[in-house]
């Protein structure tokens, strides 16, 4: 048999290809953020994403942190489900809103309600929880560390993608949003 996180690296498979496939379902773009600010997050971001890889940590003769067996490995890929589940329920309520990039669509607006009423980005929520499952179901240094640079790439997004909103939408609305609802973690008002 092979590796119990394993599964966890078909579910990451599935979720991208669908991710992809429905980035043609967005909005006309008006205006977007700089270079400069997307490649620092992205930067980031790729380092993590090489590092989280289980191949690293294999090339790397790395050892397990912990012993992941399949029981374990089959409640981190449920929890890693919820949380990717968590990112689709954002982008189909976000609609043509959505793109990949920090932009401002056509009829761009403040979206408060249903998981954005919970979170300011519950897409990056959910990515944030599907990664520490992995990294958990990894269990390599190199896992860990790749998680944690993900993330931090996601927080260095998300803090650049308010900003922006705020310019483009008006402070006045978008402060008002973030004094009423969280950044990314449910009832935890941080920023």
């Amino acid at each position: 048999m092979g590796r119990p996180s394993a599964i966890l690296e078909i579910i990451w498979i599935v979720w991208l290809c669908s991710w992809v496939a429905a980035s043609f379902w967005s909005g006309r773009t008006q205006s977007w953020i700089g270079a400069r600010d997307t490649w620092t997050y992205r930067a980031v971001m790729i380092v993590g994403g090489v590092l989280l890889v289980p191949i690293t940590a294999q090339v790397l003769g790395e050892p397990q942190l912990w012993p992941i067996g399949y029981g374990a490995a089959y409640v981190l890929a449920a929890i890693m489900i919820a949380g990717l589940c968590f990112t689709w329920w954002g982008r189909i309520y976000l609609g043509r809103l959505w793109s990949s990039e920090i932009t401002r669509k056509e009829g761009h607006h403040i979206v408060d309600t249903g998981p954005y009423g919970v979170v300011r980005h519950p897409i990056y929520t959910g990515l944030i929880v599907g990664l520490l499952a992995t990294a958990v179901a990894e269990a390599t240094v190199t896992g860990v560390i790749g998680a944690a640079l993900v993330i931090f790439g996601i927080y260095l997004k998300a803090s650049s993608e308010e900003r922006f909103l705020r310019v483009e939408l008006g402070p006045d609305a978008y402060d008002s949003y973030r004094r009423r609802v969280p950044m990314l973690i449910p009832f935890l008002k941080l920023g």
